[in-house]
């Protein structure tokens, strides 16, 4: 093992790596759970379980999901004609995929609602065909699908670009079609930077608030998302409440983390 770090030694590096995680991570975190704490254990499971909350989990949760799986198959085609392809305009479709990063998400969920309103220019072209999306768990989906969109593209893009193309080349030689090489060649080397780019869209999607709040029409037991539920009770001056329903959502968003953090370790290891 090479000793000579420019940045060091283990040990500083170590010391000030745990000081900054801790300072804005860890300590931030903790408050939440020791806020919690100090309900009852009554009061914590009549607030996380109540049918209000369970309702906007799911709505939470099943919108994060659809927007992470319909990411991660736009996010690949981007990134694929982004490494794979020369053509003009390339450098501002590549700065345009992080416009959502830098669009305030307020902006982003008026907009939306204005486009996908039934006198929006998309909107009304949907409502001849009966389709509804502003007020709807589909609208939700939408705009965590804009807001989570960049993260899938910049995850896979690097990895992407270090996969050298005679590799594909050497797969069709021996008679692989297509469909064969990337299935069987392409995927697995950069399934740990899908999985990594599904596991950021998802955890952005749960605490997603404001591009959200607009085009749901916040209607509980259908359309309400959790962080509005836990604004609702911060207004409430809830605290314990607000922070007992944070905290499922922090414990949610660690458990996926986790679950997908092993799988990918598992692949690398496949591999």
């Amino acid at each position: 093992m090479n000793k000579y770090n420019v940045i060091g030694g283990f040990g500083i590096s170590m010391g000030y790596t745990l000081l900054y995680l801790s300072l804005i991570v860890i300590i931030p975190l903790s408050t939440v759970l020791l806020s919690a704490m100090s309900m009852s254990w009554g009061d914590f499971l009549a607030t996380v379980l109540d049918r209000r909350a369970l309702l906007s989990y799911k709505v939470t949760i099943l919108a994060s999901l659809t927007a992470a799986f319909v990411n991660l198959i736009i996010g690949f085609i981007m990134a694929w004609v982004l490494t794979r392809y020369e053509f003009w305009g390339k450098s501002i479709i590549n700065a345009a995929v992080d416009l959502p990063f830098a669009l305030p998400t307020a902006v982003a969920g008026i907009t939306l609602t204005a486009l996908y309103a039934e006198s929006g220019w998309i909107g009304s072209i949907l409502a001849k065909f009966g389709i509804k999306v502003i007020f709807t768990q589909t609208g939700i989906a939408l705009a965590l699908i804009f807001i989570t969109f960049p993260f899938v593209v910049r995850t896979v893009q690097p990895a992407l670009e270090e996969l050298e193309s005679e590799l594909e080349e050497a797969a069709a030689s021996l008679g692989a079609s297509r469909i064969q090489t990337l299935t069987k060649v392409i995927f697995p080397i950069i399934a740990p930077s899908l999985i990594t780019g599904f596991a950021l869209a998802f955890a952005r999607g749960l605490g997603e608030y404001g591009s959200v709040i607009f085009i749901s029409g916040n209607m509980p037991f259908k359309t309400e998302i959790t962080p509005l539920l836990i604004i609702t009770k911060l207004e409430q001056f809830n605290y314990a409440a607000a922070n007992a329903l944070a905290l499922m959502t922090l414990l949610t968003a660690f458990t996926v983390l986790f679950l997908l953090g092993v799988l990918k370790k598992f692949i690398r290891r496949e591999q």
